[in-house]
């Protein structure tokens, strides 16, 4: 059965090859290298359940086998790597699934759905999403700090503070703490939640968490600029706030985790 893995391996070769180079040179997917990690993980850890289950092939499998040829041979046509790479989950799943059957991908779905992760968005919603998210933080910090009294001036995504301008910078607007806290999210949600319901609302919830915890980071760093030091900018300090957002998007995860744990037990 190694032989169809060896040969789905080899034709995606080049593809996953980019992908890595992605991973190691593009700081917004350095967590890529962790997603198939975990994935492997995850699935090491059932491996007495799925030790006992009845493996057969089922013909449904080649369906998505048959979908994700189609999405590589349009997506190297179109010469768009998401969609290149999206195949390459989908077919693997697909032979998976076809080679053991259903009560294996039934156990095992979330970490086919967890290497989606690996993959970075296109470029094209990237962009498309990143200056919005520089405006609703600025606009977000402007008023708050204009409610308690700061008397600050925001033109697009630069806030003038007291003689000082910060600008919230496209590093700063959030999507790349959104991408790694999906996934994230995600892990946290499948471990932590018993009931799908659950797993999908504290996974949808990563969004407005990441958000909020990014308006957070700019607040506090507006705050600091004012009332401390204008070089709230530099290393490490900078560091240190990018690393803010992820510390409270965890505790707001986790609360919200407690959360439903009660609501949906």
């Amino acid at each position: 059965m190694i032989i169809p893995f060896v040969i789905l391996f080899i034709s995606y070769l080049p593809t996953l090859y980019e992908l890595v180079k992605d991973w190691a040179t593009d700081g917004n997917y350095s967590h890529g290298f962790l997603i198939p990690v975990v994935s492997v993980y995850l699935i090491w850890q059932k491996k007495k359940e799925l030790a006992a289950l009845t493996f057969g092939t089922d013909n449904r499998g080649l369906i998505f086998v048959a979908a994700g040829l189609v999405l590589f041979i349009l997506g190297n046509g179109a010469a768009e790597y998401f969609t290149v790479r999206f195949s390459f989950v989908v077919t693997l799943f697909g032979v998976v699934f076809y080679l053991f059957g259903h009560q294996l991908v039934r156990k095992t779905w979330f970490e086919f759905f967890f290497l989606l992760f690996m993959i970075p968005i296109p470029y094209v919603i990237y962009f498309a999403a990143t200056f919005p998210m520089q405006l609703l933080a600025s606009k977000i910090t402007a008023g708050v700090l204009n409610l308690i009294g700061m008397g600050v001036v925001r033109q697009g995504n630069i806030i003038h503070i007291s003689g000082y301008s910060l600008e919230v910078a496209e590093a700063c607007s959030g999507m790349r703490s959104l991408v790694s806290l999906l996934a994230l999210g995600a892990l946290f949600a499948y471990l932590t939640q018993k009931r799908f319901s659950a797993k999908l609302i504290l996974f949808l919830a990563t969004i407005p968490i990441a958000i909020a915890a990014n308006v957070f980071r700019v607040f506090i760093t507006s705050l600091l600029a004012y009332t401390v030091t204008e070089n709230v900018t530099a290393e490490p300090l900078h560091s240190i706030m990018g690393l803010s957002v992820f510390a409270v998007a965890f505790i707001m995860l986790f609360i919200l985790g407690l959360i439903l744990k009660q609501v949906f037990k």
